[in-house]
């Protein structure tokens, strides 16, 4: 992604409808935060889901797969394998604190593909990186499990595309095998019935649909395939701590007023990117202020 440059870390923006990247992976570390609309994304070991206002660590090196769904703007930072001493091996959603939000907003003023970097942008991106790296202690995982078990690989994908009115009987049959079978290699391969399987991707695929303006919450409630719009809510609250309309309210809410209108150059439908977002966040105007006056030392102190 750096097309020849030697930048230690870069911005980039996704702004646009349905996509899906296939598969793939970067020689660099990459931090993704969702501002508006829904991401997923899919690894070997997980398939997960990156709602508005919180981010996705994928590590250099990670094969992954990502579908941007209807209308999504995300904001990424690129940094170089040597500024993130311990990056894990695996992906990561995480909570994203208002520093860090306002910093990879700031941080599209820096292409990734810039042809060549300089001290005030290095220092910035090491900073950033020190942060992230402290956040990955703080994971938010909205995520289903993968298996490389034919049976349960298939059941999985059936139980995905119909959560509607999807059984354990109607997955058995679609791909061959009985109930018995089913409920068997679901135990032995992910330690979890079926049917807790099926009621994870009914939330996960609530909190993509509640995310996106339109559809009311008894809409999304039987999208999913819940009988009735209080049982929704009652697993919805035990699942994500709270109720679907004040998970609706504060994804609503949340982003701030920068992320409209920060943009990267280069990139279809993004303006250019100015620094207006720090307002949100005194911190933020903070550390940015620091940053540019090359004072590197006293924000880390911070």
């Amino acid at each position: 992604m750096r097309q020849g440059g030697a930048a230690l870390g870069g911005g980039y923006q996704y702004v646009g409808e349905r996509l899906v990247t296939g598969w793939h992976s970067h020689d660099l570390h990459q931090i993704e935060y969702g501002v508006s609309g829904v991401v997923e994304v899919e690894t070997a070991a997980g398939h997960y889901l990156l709602p508005p206002q919180q981010a996705a660590w994928i590590p250099a090196g990670l094969e992954h797969q990502a579908t941007m769904n209807t209308a999504v703007r995300t904001v990424s930072v690129m940094f170089d394998p040597s500024i993130v001493p311990h990056p894990g091996d695996r992906a990561r959603i995480l909570a994203v604190s208002p520093l860090i939000r306002e910093m990879m907003l700031y941080a599209l003023r820096w292409p990734i593909a810039r042809p060549e970097s300089h001290e005030i942008s290095d220092g910035f991106f090491r900073t950033l990186a020190h942060l992230v790296a402290e956040s990955l202690e703080h994971e938010e995982p909205l995520s289903l499990p993968t298996s490389t078990d034919p049976v349960v690989a298939a059941a999985m994908a059936y139980t995905r595309e119909h959560l509607e009115t999807v059984t354990a009987a109607e997955v058995s049959h679609a791909i061959g095998v009985s109930e018995r079978t089913l409920r068997r290699q679901f135990a032995a391969e992910l330690s979890m019935p079926w049917r807790g399987y099926l009621l994870q991707a009914r939330l996960l695929r609530a909190m993509a649909l509640l995310a996106e303006p339109g559809p009311s919450v008894l809409d999304v409630s039987l999208a999913v395939g819940f009988d009735n719009v209080s049982a929704f809510a009652r697993a919805f609250a035990q699942r994500c701590g709270e109720t679907p309309s004040a998970y609706r309210r504060r994804v609503a809410a949340g982003g701030p007023g920068s992320a409209a209108r920060a943009g990267a150059p280069g990139h279809a439908g993004a303006p250019e990117a100015t620094p207006t977002g720090t307002d949100a966040d005194p911190h933020a105007r903070l550390a940015i202020s620091s940053l540019a006056g090359g004072r590197m030392t006293g924000l880390i102190a911070r």
